[in-house]
C-alpha cells in the first residue's frame, strides 16, 4: 500500500489481488507475509471507513423517516 490513503473500492480490489496471489502465486514466506501485513492494514481501513459510513447513514436518517441498519 502506498503512503497516499487508497479509497475503499481501490482498498477492496487490492485485497482481492492479494487473497487471489496467495492461494494462486504460493509466494515465498517473506513475500507472504508481507502480502499479510498489507491486507490486514487494508483491511482495517476498509472496516474504518464502514464504521464511518454508517455513522453518517444514521446521522441523515436521524429524523425518523428511514430506520438506521442493524449490525
Amino acid at each position: 500500500m502506498t503512503k497516499k490513503q487508497l479509497n475503499f473500492e481501490k482498498s477492496l480490489k487490492r485485497l482481492e489481488e492479494i487473497v487471489s496471489e496467495m492461494e494462486n502465486g504460493e509466494p515465498d514466506l517473506d513475500k507472504a507475509l508481507s502480502l499479510f501485513s498489507e491486507g490486514s492494514q487494508l483491511v482495517k481501513a476498509c472496516s474504518q471507513k464502514l464504521s464511518e459510513t454508517k455513522k453518517k447513514i444514521e446521522i441523515i436518517t436521524a429524523s425518523g423517516e428511514v430506520k438506521p441498519f442493524e449490525e
